[in-house]
């Protein structure tokens, strides 16, 4: 960078350098993982699950909800890599017939 002759300048710099980046927080989430076949609506209901579940946990710390966050936990976690390795099975199905 050139010389920054005041605080303003500093500030415009370093406001255009935000901009420019792109994150994976500034994009949409489902936008960011569109790429992945698993990543889907029914995935995005399981993580909107699992943050209510751990924001319940932490707002109110009792057993009942530890168990529930456990729970979410689980039965996402199952359905995840259900997901997962149905996308890869089905990768797997595809490079096996471009081969043949």
């Amino acid at each position: 960078m050139k010389n920054l002759s005041d605080s303003g300048d500093i500030h415009r710099a370093s406001q255009n350098i935000k901009e420019n980046i792109k994150t994976p927080e500034s994009l949409d989430l489902h936008e960011y993982k569109q790429h992945k076949p698993w990543f889907d609506e029914e995935f995005l209901g399981f993580l909107d699950q699992m943050k209510q579940a751990k924001m319940q946990r932490v707002k109110d710390p009792n057993q009942t909800n530890l168990h529930n966050l456990n729970y979410v936990r689980h039965q996402a976690g199952k359905y995840f890599k259900e997901k997962r390795r149905n996308s890869w099975k089905l990768n797997w199905m595809k490079l096996k017939e471009t081969v043949i």
